[in-house]
């Protein structure tokens, strides 16, 4: 399902109008509009926003169950549960929680160029 449907059908099943969304959000209608009709892709920051609007959990936009979708368990998202991965990963994230978000997305370009890099440099 296209995001821009999925957000109209759950602002319809609150009997909330374009108008009522713009309200709560601070998007303009016509926007509300562009997103709903498909020719705009919103951002993670803009869907965060309507579903605050919706007063629903922002998975509730992608997940169309009733009950929490179930963790994907795998060894490669499993890094960190446990032992000095889990104290490394605690402290990246205390010390992440301080750094301003410019920084931060620098961070992740460096560290996506040097993954690009490093498969790049396998045989």
């Amino acid at each position: 399902m296209i995001i821009g449907d999925r957000l109209r059908i759950l602002r319809e099943e609150k009997n909330l109008t374009q108008e009522d969304v713009e309200l709560r959000t601070g998007l303009h209608k016509c926007y509300v509009s562009r997103v709903e009709n498909g020719h705009t892709v919103p951002s993670i920051d803009t869907l965060e926003k309507w579903a605050r609007a919706l007063e629903i959990p922002i998975y509730h936009l992608f997940y169309n169950g009733t009950q929490p979708p179930e963790p994907i368990v795998s060894s490669r998202l499993s890094w960190g549960s446990s032992g000095k991965d889990a104290h490394t990963l605690e402290q990246f994230r205390r010390l992440f929680g301080h750094i301003k978000k410019k920084d931060i997305q620098l961070i992740f370009l460096v560290a996506q160029k040097m993954a690009t890099a490093e498969r790049h440099r396998r045989p």
